[in-house]
């Protein structure tokens, strides 16, 4: 077991609202309910998090790296306001057909994190709203959770196809996983 508490986030459709359309800029990025309180959370508890997130509207052209940026800013600037922040933010800017390894469900990403913190991504959580999501982190040992929002909104209710990993673990949101996870950590310290 790793000594740093980590977890990896996919942000589109997890920490905020997510687009056919893609998410062009800081004026469409909208978090979620309650999942900057619950990255707040989390991060009182000691725990770090990054994001792990495929950005292929800007091998599209459809937005530049400043307006990414620019995203990303408000997120961390709102999450400041609540106590909380995301240590990292790793992200792929190609698009599918670039055919590149760090474009999730391949495990790139993973690999960059694993080697910017030095660890084993090993029993480490991922969270996300897709398949690929967690493909990318199990690739690298990491206990995937799935978040009923964005693109998983459809498995309300219903059981998960047969492609998802066999041990991944459903939660309605990511305030539901965060309360999961803290609940889990008290378990096991009591």
């Amino acid at each position: 077991m790793n000594s740093l508490k980590l977890v990896i986030v996919d942000r589109d459709g997890t920490i905020n609202q997510d687009s056919a359309e893609f998410i062009k800029s800081a004026d469409e990025w909208h978090a979620l309910p309650g999942a900057l309180e619950a990255i707040a959370r989390l991060n009182h508890a000691g725990w770090h998090v990054v994001v792990a997130s495929n950005q292929s509207g800007l091998g599209r052209g459809l937005f530049e790296v400043s307006d990414l940026n620019d995203m990303h800013t408000k997120m961390h600037q709102q999450l400041a306001a609540l106590g909380g922040r995301i240590d990292a933010v790793f992200y792929c800017p190609h698009a599918a057909a670039d055919a590149c390894h760090c474009r999730k469900p391949e495990s790139g990403l993973f690999e960059q994190i694993a080697e910017r913190y030095g660890i084993s991504l090993k029993g480490v959580p991922v969270v996300g709203d897709a398949l690929r999501d967690l493909q990318a982190g199990v690739a690298m040992g990491c206990e995937p959770h799935l978040v009923l929002t964005g693109k998983s909104l459809g498995y309300r209710g219903s059981a998960l196809p047969e492609s998802f990993p066999v041990n991944t673990q459903v939660h309605t949101d990511l305030a539901e996983f965060a309360e999961f996870l803290l609940a889990r950590e008290a378990q096991m310290l009591a």
